[in-house]
């Protein structure tokens, strides 16, 4: 008689460094022993699993609340099974630390953003000991890279480049959550690169606090450049993205690295956060809105096609309504595909909390509403724009909410704009594109967050490419039940960590 495996359920809030130390901790999990619950067939799932994750996020408020609330739902079913274990981790367990089980006494492990390796035995020790165990390091003592992981995707993975953030941000609590920044050995980067490629992955995103200051550890201004280069040597790596950078650090030989290397894709997601030179020195951004602006004109000078988002947040303290008035001229000169925008909330720790002239609450409310509007109308015209192209796009799971009921694939353009695709009438399932797969077809409407490509029904463009990418898709799907979450097997840390040696800082290969 088989026994019954211990489940695991990470739950994941906040940013991709988050998603990606997610699978870190899935990997962690599955080497000791537990088994995804989405990993079971639907009738052999209890009603949670044995051991549940929440890897946390701590920039907005309603984060606090977020967690609270999900902690709350739990504590019927821990009282009801005293076996369950829950665990809080990431960046509001790395802020609220002990508070976290003063307000939820049922949470059983508190671990921060530079231990996640240590989950397994806290959660051992959790339940030898029979009493919650936190543990916060104040510093990151080996790269998370060396952990296994458990990737959510066949045909599409992360790879940090760094960790950690060195700016001073008023309104950001990220660098006291996270630390200094980390910089990995390029070798070692451009190894995990290989060894994801080797798995069937097609498409890789470049993950860093500010990714483009890569380098500053070990002295080479340029390293970022150079690593997008190299990206484009291996090998089967068909599309290279990267998140987030900082306008203050981006540099013309990354726009150059950019437009000359095929698989970097023209997609650029570039925080503007405040259009107003007063706020954006409130913020202590170190760059104006003319850099700001001059660095989109050089993209689109070689990246024609480039797609730019952007993060922005309404209401800082002391914003004014001129101020507001200089965000929606950037925004408007700036033609973003899309933007994030925020509601400014007040962090505790960070200088901005106690910061003067706060801005009233339905002043905010109604400012955020005019930007809305305004890149909404922005968004929609730069994808009507878009109609009558051929695009090639990234056959996706999980993207098309109403696929089903459209009759419709969904994936990602080269510049990241959502497609949702049909396809041709009566064709064979053999012959239907496979998550991981390309496929070519003709925009036929620009809606204001999304593209539709019917072209497949009217006649126009529709064709597929196999990747190995849609290979490793498919060689999943034979596993587990009915409902069952099909996900790739653990891969091994990556070995040799830190920084790597001095070295001299050279010329970017365009000679500026």
């Amino acid at each position: 008689m088989t026994a019954t495996p211990k489940t695991y359920d990470v739950r994941t809030h906040g940013c991709q460094m988050n998603v990606h130390d997610s699978e870190r901790l899935a990997g962690l999990l599955e080497t000791a022993g537990y088994t995804d619950i989405a990993s079971l067939p639907s009738d052999e799932r209890g009603e949670v699993a044995d051991v549940v994750v929440f890897n946390t996020c701590a920039v907005r408020e309603n984060a606090d609340n977020k967690l609270y609330g999900n902690l709350g739902m739990l504590r019927p079913l821990k009282q009801r099974n005293p076996d369950l274990q829950i665990a809080v981790g990431g960046c509001m367990a790395q802020k609220d630390r002990a508070t976290i089980v003063e307000k939820a006494p049922w949470v059983d492990v508190v671990f921060g953003t530079h231990n996640i390796g240590s989950l397994p035995a806290l959660l051992d020790r959790a339940r030898h000991n029979e009493e919650a165990q936190v543990e916060i390091l104040e510093s990151l003592e080996t790269f998370p890279s060396t952990l296994p992981t458990r990737r959510d995707s066949a045909y599409s993975g992360w790879t940090s480049i760094s960790v950690g953030c060195n700016n001073t941000c008023t309104f950001c609590i990220v660098p006291a959550l996270r630390g200094k920044e980390k910089d990995r050995r390029p070798g070692e980067i451009l190894a995990e690169l290989e060894a994801l490629v080797a798995q069937g992955v097609v498409e890789v995103t470049l993950l860093g606090q500010n990714v483009n200051s890569y380098g500053v550890e070990f002295g080479d201004k340029y390293a970022f450049g150079k690593l997008l280069r190299s990206c484009g040597e291996i090998e089967g790596l068909e599309r290279v993205r990267f998140t987030s950078p900082h306008p203050a650090a981006f540099t013309d030989d990354v726009i150059d690295a950019m437009a000359q290397t095929p698989n970097v894709m023209p997609s650029l997601h570039m925080p503007l956060q405040s259009g107003s030179d007063r706020v954006l020195k409130a913020m202590r951004r170190s760059y104006r809105s003319k850099k700001f602006l001059g660095i989109l004109d050089r993209v689109r000078e070689q990246i024609p096609d480039a797609a730019i988002t952007t993060d922005i947040i309404v209401g800082f303290p002391g914003e004014t309504e001129e101020d507001f008035q200089e965000t929606l001229r950037v925004v408007r000169e700036s033609r973003f595909s899309s933007a994030f925008t925020f509601q400014y909330s007040i962090r505790p720790g960070t200088p901005a909390a106690t910061m003067a002239d706060q801005v009233p609450k339905e002043v905010v409310q109604e400012r955020y509403e005019r930007l809305i509007q305004v890149q909404e109308e922005i968004s929609w015209a730069g994808n009507r724009a878009q109609e009558g192209r051929d695009l090639e796009v990234l056959v996706a799971t999980g993207e098309g909410r109403k696929d089903s009921e459209t009759a419709r694939l969904s994936g990602r353009s080269r510049d990241n704009r959502l497609v949702h695709f049909a396809l041709p009438e009566g064709l064979p399932e053999a012959e239907r594109p496979r998550p991981g797969d390309m496929v070519t077809v003709g925009v036929t409407y620009g809606a204001p967050h999304h593209l539709v490509a019917d072209s497949a029904l009217e006649g126009g463009a529709f064709s597929v490419r196999r990747t190995r990418g849609g290979d490793a898709w498919a060689a999943l799907q034979d596993q587990g039940g009915e409902g069952a979450v099909a996900k790739p097997n653990v891969s091994l840390g990556m070995p040799r960590i830190g920084a790597p040696e001095p070295v001299e800082a050279s010329e970017p290969a365009c000679g500026a």
